[in-house]
């Protein structure tokens, strides 16, 4: 099987509370947009082997297309094994969900290579095993995340809007922005019911002009250069510019093709990553 594992941003991102284990309540509005990794599975006798074209990705039980493959062999008692070749082109570490989003499209492909009778709500709740984004990534589209992300409501389709995607050539640790991050002194929430009802008007300004993401007040406040990142943008014609989970992916909502593609052409002379897309 060839299976398409799109990208996610976040239109917003509230941390409302933290458990006693230490993970952090959420409150977000996931969007996928139109661009993917591409995941090539075919059964095998026994094993799993993972290949990708990113050198530095780990193609062992470290990768999540891995962990996925091994936890749905082991759950499911299956007699044999999968090869997972991943051509990527999400970038990595970036606060896209390129590796939950690989998880997630493993599962859905070894319930249908293997013919197992599994329900998604199944499936889901076994990729919350491998991280909190896969249950958003099994899901897909535009829906509302809570708990540590595992709750997720689909919400109307906000799809076809313009953006400007840019990854920075630095990584961020998720665990280490929601470490650094005191819920406390988090004055500005988003006011996610808001921006709900705005994206269910197709209120593309309004939107944009709502989207907040809280772990800006981390990230953003130890790379300058994703400030300079959104103000750049800003000033290239995009109606508003957000960073994408933890980081660093800085995106930009453009209501016109001509803007975004300027905007497109001025990143690509500074950074390596970046790509005009859609809200699908």
């Amino acid at each position: 099987m060839l299976v398409k594992a799109y990208a996610k941003i976040n239109i917003s991102l509230d941390v409302v509370g933290k458990q006693d284990n230490g993970y952090h309540l959420l409150e977000m509005i996931m969007q996928n947009i139109e661009l993917y990794d591409l995941i090539d599975i075919t059964k095998r006798d026994s094993g799993i082997e993972v290949k990708c074209n990113i050198p530095y990705v780990p193609t062992d039980e470290r990768n999540l297309a891995y962990k996925a493959a091994k936890l749905f062999i082991d759950t499911y008692g299956i007699k044999g094994g999968v090869y997972i070749n991943i051509r990527k082109n999400i970038p990595v570490a970036a606060g896209l969900a390129g590796g939950s989003s690989n998880a997630a499209a493993v599962l859905k492909a070894m319930r249908d290579l293997y013919e197992v009778e599994v329900s998604d709500e199944e499936l889901i709740k076994l990729g919350l095993q491998i991280g909190a984004d896969v249950p958003y990534c099994f899901v897909g589209g535009t829906a509302l995340c809570t708990g540590i992300g595992e709750v997720v409501k689909p919400l109307k389709p906000f799809k076809n809007h313009i953006l400007v995607v840019v990854k920075p050539n630095f990584g961020v640790s998720t665990k280490e922005v929601y470490g650094a991050l005191d819920i406390n002194k988090i004055n500005l929430h988003p006011r996610t019911t808001d921006i709900i009802s705005a994206m269910e008007r197709n209120d593309l300004e309004e939107t944009a002009a709502l989207m907040k993401n809280v772990l800006e007040n981390v990230t953003l406040r130890k790379h300058y250069t994703l400030r300079e990142i959104k103000k750049d943008m800003i000033r290239q014609g995009a109606i508003n510019a957000l960073m994408s989970g933890s980081g660093p992916t800085i995106f930009a909502f453009f209501n016109d093709m001509l803007k975004a593609q300027k905007c497109f052409e001025r990143m690509k002379e500074r950074y390596s990553e970046v790509f005009i897309t859609r809200t699908i």
